[in-house]
């Protein structure tokens, strides 16, 4: 059974792009079949994929806009691309997408589009979705939570983390008392770990509040996280990489979180 999953966080650079596309990379390493989708208007897990936007097949974003008939509808399976050094398919998006908030506002159970376009057989053949979303509380985190099964949230370690966090945690619970009761919290994941002291207390925090919700898995800070986009190489195929092997690590966990 496909096991579709959001990698959500509101505030910006907490490493979401770099969590959805190695945790992606990792289960494709253990041949899981695997899908990964940029949800993001900023598009830079496309960017990641070393996606070539003139290639004349359609994004998501296209999908998007076809499926609430604001233009000619796309099949999902014409969206897919393969990316060969990573071993995965994905499903990029472009600027466009910023405009959901728009073409979005009349149209009706607007948080379930995402849902009804992964309602398709084509869907069904993959072990793992993986959404990249947006920094935001808007509708396209919406259309995310309501089309998943579960949502691990990556948080850098620092003082100002729990703010977001407590309104991220709320949403979550409001999507699923209203329209997704099978969305499921998989995991809090610690980002950019360093040995400072403050990072060292934001851990204590997280492991107090979260239990055993928390990753035990911690991804640490280090500059290979940029030169591995900058390669359109993820960081567990790049040998010696440690950043890499915390990767292999947390998507070892996340199989065993859900049951996979």
């Amino acid at each position: 059974m496909c096991k579709i999953i959001s990698v959500a966080n509101q505030k910006g650079g907490v490493g979401k792009t770099t969590t959805a596309f190695n945790i992606s990379a990792a289960l494709a390493l253990k041949n899981s079949r695997v899908l990964a989708i940029d949800f993001d208007p900023q598009a830079d897990l496309s960017k990641y994929a070393d996606f070539d936007n003139t290639d004349g097949n359609p994004t998501m974003s296209d999908l998007l806009i076809g499926k609430v008939g604001m233009s000619k509808a796309v099949e999902i399976k014409d969206c897919i691309r393969h990316n060969e050094v990573n071993n995965l398919d994905y499903i990029p998006c472009d600027i466009n997408l910023a405009n959901a908030d728009l073409f979005l506002a009349g149209v009706l159970s607007r948080e379930t589009i995402l849902k009804r376009i992964l309602n398709d057989d084509i869907i069904k053949q993959y072990d793992y979705v993986i959404i990249d979303c947006n920094p935001s509380l808007g509708v396209l985190l919406m259309n995310a939570l309501t089309a998943s099964s579960g949502v691990i949230i990556p948080v850098q370690v620092q003082d100002f983390a729990f703010g977001g966090l407590k309104t991220l945690t709320g949403v979550i619970t409001q999507i699923q008392e209203t329209i997704n009761p099978d969305l499921e919290i998989i995991g809090v994941l610690p980002t950019m770990v360093d040995r400072t002291n403050a990072s060292k207390r934001v851990v204590e925090q997280l492991e107090s509040i979260y239990n055993e919700a928390l990753f035990s898995t911690q991804i640490h800070r280090a500059t290979q996280a940029v030169e591995s986009t900058k390669q359109h190489k993820a960081l567990c195929l790049i040998k010696g990489s440690k950043l890499g092997e915390e990767y292999i690590a947390c998507a070892d966990e996340l199989s065993k979180r859900i049951g996979a």
